[in-house]
């Protein structure tokens, strides 16, 4: 397969602008990268990037997020000023169109952003560190206050902005919450388009997010169409301080691969798993490998990033095909690890920009 693929890769063009090179320039800024440049070849007509961690070209720095969160959208018809809706939490009566959210979950924000409905975020979880929220989501959202960080949100806070509906998961304090305005939670789920939906049913637009995910699917086609992407095998790797983890079809980024129809090695073709480094050659192999961080705000981020760099500079690592290819890129773990529509769509985004593509020093 590679040879057949190599020939195509050859004919990959990768569009550029004035914002990509400022942004490649940003990401330098932060030390983050360990070279960083922008190089076209008129042969070849292909634009290389250089910005790379540890050899892997680096995805998502010309992410444009203007365009994140659209516009609002209208809520689904009510018969009354509330509607009942059914939950992990039971069965909740919620505004027929809420105007004070708190999200509780980054999918959660995310289902906001995608119907529009950022501005009404009047709390959220955070995360620590520099952004109170991740990049791909823009900058609007980050006008949103805290409630806390992620996992451990302040209900005083919480009711101090009086919403008129949460949005959260069963881990959290339903009695507590409900005590404070109506509470939507969302159940443990293997599929992020089924939480989306009911994150959308607490925020009265059910019907509006079932079409989203109409369109979504409609664009997942058309990308993977466009950049054949039957033809491509992605590996899928995440690494945490001291581990590397297979991202398996159950797994968000294995969900919108699946969505946009680019194959999985056969040793990923099940749920996510641990692996060992020494497993590489016969669990890690792909025609592309797709590298991200474990990111959660704090210091284990670094710990993640150096475990990784670690592990892509290894003996291990080098032997693989798509390594001495140059076919590592690292993405985004908030985007690749993410679940919700508005990352998916930022993956998507992503597999357009690099599936075909290769890396150069």
């Amino acid at each position: 397969m590679r040879m057949a693929l190599s020939t195509r890769f050859r004919r990959v063009r990768v569009r550029g602008s004035r914002g990509a090179v400022l942004a490649v320039t940003a990401l330098c800024a932060v030390a983050m990268t360990a070279g960083c440049a922008e190089q076209v070849d008129d042969a070849s007509t292909i634009v290389r990037t250089t910005t790379n961690i540890a050899g892997a070209g680096v995805v998502g720095v010309q992410r444009d997020t203007t365009t994140a969160c659209p516009l609002p959208s209208a809520a689904d018809p009510a018969s009354g000023p509330t509607r009942s809706v059914t939950n992990a939490n039971g069965v909740t009566q919620i505004p027929a169109d809420p105007q004070r959210i708190v999200a509780l979950t980054p999918a959660a924000i995310d289902a906001a952003c995608a119907l529009g409905l950022w501005e009404r975020v009047v709390g959220a979880v955070t995360l620590d560190g520099e952004r109170p929220q991740p990049v791909y989501l823009g900058y609007g959202i980050l006008k949103s206050p805290t409630v806390g960080p992620i996992g451990n949100p302040d209900p005083a806070k919480i009711a101090a902005l009086k919403p008129d509906v949460i949005l959260g998961d069963v881990a959290s304090n339903s009695a507590e919450l409900s005590a404070i305005a109506p509470t939507v939670l969302v159940g443990a789920n293997d599929s992020w388009q089924s939480d989306f939906v009911a994150y959308a049913a607490g925020l009265g637009r059910r019907s509006v997010a079932e079409a989203a995910l109409g369109a979504y699917r409609a664009e997942a086609k058309e990308a993977g169409v466009a950049i054949n992407a039957a033809q491509s095998q992605a590996s899928v790797l995440r690494f945490t301080p001291d581990a590397i983890t297979i991202q398996g079809t159950n797994s968000f980024a294995g969900q919108v691969l699946s969505d946009v129809g680019v194959q999985r090695p056969t040793p990923q073709r099940g749920p996510s798993s641990p692996v060992a480094i020494d497993e590489l050659s016969k669990r890690g192999e792909g025609d592309i490998i797709y590298v991200m961080f474990g990111r959660d705000g704090s210091s284990a981020s670094d710990a993640s990033e150096q475990y990784g760099r670690k592990v892509l500079k290894s003996t291990e690592f080098g032997e693989l095909g798509a390594a001495s290819d140059k076919r590592v890129f690292a993405v985004d773990d908030y985007v690749w690890h993410g679940w919700g529509l508005t990352a998916a769509r930022a993956l998507v985004t992503d597999l357009k920009a690099s599936l075909n593509g290769y890396v150069t020093d």
